[in-house]
């Protein structure tokens, strides 16, 4: 999987927040060995999820069909969160997957 990144256009304007994105979250907190990419991403999905992150959402998404998880294990952990997080939550974070799979499907 290639490296992830803060997005390049936003160093302009938040120029240490792009650096403490890179550095310390990806580079150190992604990296670190106790969990694999694979979890990190259904952590990270299903917490974006569960929080109504839907400007991040489609990113990580992304990175967890790159880390390994398929479209039905991400559709199986969306749907067991709607009964904890709540149910606009899942059905956000399904369309926005339902979308991912088209376009990369297309």
């Amino acid at each position: 999987m290639p490296k992830q990144s803060a997005p390049k256009e936003l160093d302009a304007i938040a120029p240490k927040l792009v650096e403490v994105t890179n550095e310390v979250l990806f580079n150190d907190i992604w990296e670190r060995p106790g969990l694999s990419p694979r979890d990190r991403s259904l952590v990270t999905v299903s917490v974006l999820a569960a929080l109504y992150r839907s400007e991040q959402l489609p990113y990580h998404l992304s990175v967890a069909l790159q880390n390994g998880l398929s479209v039905d294990e991400l559709s199986e952990a969306i749907t067991h969160l709607a009964f904890y997080a709540g149910w606009p939550n899942a059905m956000t974070a399904i369309n926005q997957l339902k979308k991912i799979t088209d376009e990369h499907d297309a």
